[in-house]
């Protein structure tokens, strides 16, 4: 004897959620630098700890070959809305619905340095539904704030975070056992020992909070300095920390 239809069905729903439930959340990742940025992503996504385990994240670069202006902040933005429109529709067919955890989510992570348009990008991303996670002057900075607090101003200029990053106890050593000094390209490179310490991103994400109340203005390219990139960890990355 077949089955009564509407058991049939309600089973298929129940099915249906389940596996949804069970899907990743995809995050897309638009990165204004080409090195620091994706290895620093990558290192917190094997070494992190999920707020919860069984929701997890699988990470898509989708500008890993892009170059010149197609990394600065407007344009990258632009994109990010083209790509979300299409995440949202493929997540849809694939029975996903906006109020679910794992729906896909597209994060554009970028730095004040002397870019134009970035009050432009920050209302055009937050209309779209696009995430922004944004440090002034530099990533560099929120690097540095693993090591410790600074809350003076850097005057804009990234170099100087970078510099101070360098002159952090230990920070060559982690190039290597006998390394004294680090070139400017060569710390784009992040390493593990950087940020895998006890507590240092709790630490790291203390000092960013309170450094960002300081800021009033709606002028984001006068917040110097600043960083919101624990926003990204935990609510793109589903981190808890690392």
């Amino acid at each position: 004897m077949a089955k009564p239809k509407g058991r049939d069905s309600a089973a298929r729903r129940k099915s249906t959620k389940r596996g949804r439930e069970n899907r990743p959340r995809d995050v897309y990742i638009f990165t204004e630098g080409e090195v620091t940025e994706p290895e620093y992503i990558d290192i917190i996504l094997r070494e992190g700890d999920l707020i919860r385990p069984d929701q997890r994240v699988e990470r898509h670069f989708e500008n890993a070959t892009a170059t010149g202006k197609y990394r600065k902040p407007l344009p990258m933005v632009k994109e990010a809305i083209s790509v979300l429109r299409r995440v949202e529709r493929e997540a849809r067919d694939a029975g996903l619905e906006a109020e679910d955890w794992n729906w896909p989510q597209v994060w554009v992570l970028f730095d004040r340095d002397d870019h134009q348009g970035i009050p432009e990008a920050r209302k055009l991303a937050e209309q779209a539904d696009v995430k922004i996670a944004y440090s002034h002057p530099c990533f560099e900075l929120w690097r540095l704030l693993h090591y410790q607090n600074y809350t003076s101003t850097f005057g804009g200029v990234c170099g100087s975070a970078n510099s101070r990053l360098h002159q952090q106890p230990g920070f060559a050593q982690t190039y290597g056992k006998n390394v004294r000094a680090v070139s400017e390209q060569q710390s784009k490179h992040i390493k593990p020992d950087q940020i895998l310490r006890r507590d240092r991103y709790s630490t790291a994400k203390k000092y960013a909070q309170k450094i960002n109340n300081g800021h009033d203005e709606p002028d984001p390219t006068t917040w110097d300095p600043y960083t919101d990139v624990w926003r990204f960890v935990e609510d793109g990355l589903l981190l808890s920390g690392y």
